[in-house]
């Protein structure tokens, strides 16, 4: 059974949030805010973080943010939920390197295909063997990236898409082939989302000054070329 930490300060949207995932058929965890769930995430780590941008003292947005910057959080499945809609609030929530993004308001149903799609897009990573492409190396069982040895640091979305360019060498993707693809067929999200995730991608590849593998075909989109030609 799948563990949900449900992190939000509204008492009443709380409770209807682990009724509906208890009733989805989700162990649920839930807290009012950040101090909480850092004590809850020490104690063991949950299969996602359901989380609440506004909260009392650390917003969920600067949560997350800690959340992907440690080690042993780094590929927690994090969901965010807010009442902001504007998009630059929501290039914001996607730079903390959540998963998905949730505006409030949101049905159950909404909800709960969210978290199913995020859950089963992380699903087959444990059980496929390394992928690489030159001097690019990627473990989906340890969740680990290298270029030439050099560990690269990446949050779960670039590690997704990097996952999925190096199942596909050299092929072109649209921007829209790689949201549904990368994202699922679920997510509502801005095709600039693509090119947000994809500059962070570059640039954690490219660190030391090493070839770019990652080819943007113009008005088409991108792929991943090997550096062996």
């Amino acid at each position: 059974m799948p563990t949900v930490l449900v992190v939000e300060d509204e008492p009443s949207i709380r409770e209807l949030l682990k009724v509906n995932l208890v009733d989805a058929g989700y162990e649920v965890r839930a807290v009012p805010d950040a101090e909480k769930a850092q004590a809850e995430l020490s104690e063991s780590l949950p299969d996602l973080l359901l989380l609440d941008w506004m909260l009392p003292g650390k917003s969920g947005l600067v949560l997350a943010k800690e959340l992907r910057s440690a080690t042993r959080t780094r590929g927690l499945p994090i969901i965010m939920i807010t009442a902001r809609t504007d998009e630059a609030d929501k290039v914001a929530g996607l730079e903390a390197w959540v998963d998905d993004y949730v505006t409030k308001p949101f049905s159950p149903r909404e909800l709960k295909a969210r978290i199913k799609a995020v859950l089963r897009r992380r699903a087959p990573e444990a059980a496929q063997e390394p992928l690489a492409a030159g001097p690019l190396r990627l473990d989906p069982t340890t969740h680990r990236v290298t270029v030439d040895d050099r560990m690269v640091h990446l949050g779960p979305t670039e590690f997704r898409l990097l996952r999925h360019f190096l199942q596909n060498p050299r092929r072109v993707f649209s921007r829209e082939q790689l949201l549904d693809r990368v994202w699922g067929h679920d997510a509502e999200l801005e095709l600039r989302t693509v090119d947000v995730h994809i500059r962070r991608l570059r640039r954690a590849l490219n660190a030391d000054g090493g070839s770019d593998l990652l080819r943007t075909v113009r008005s088409v989109g991108y792929a991943l070329d090997s550096a062996e030609g």
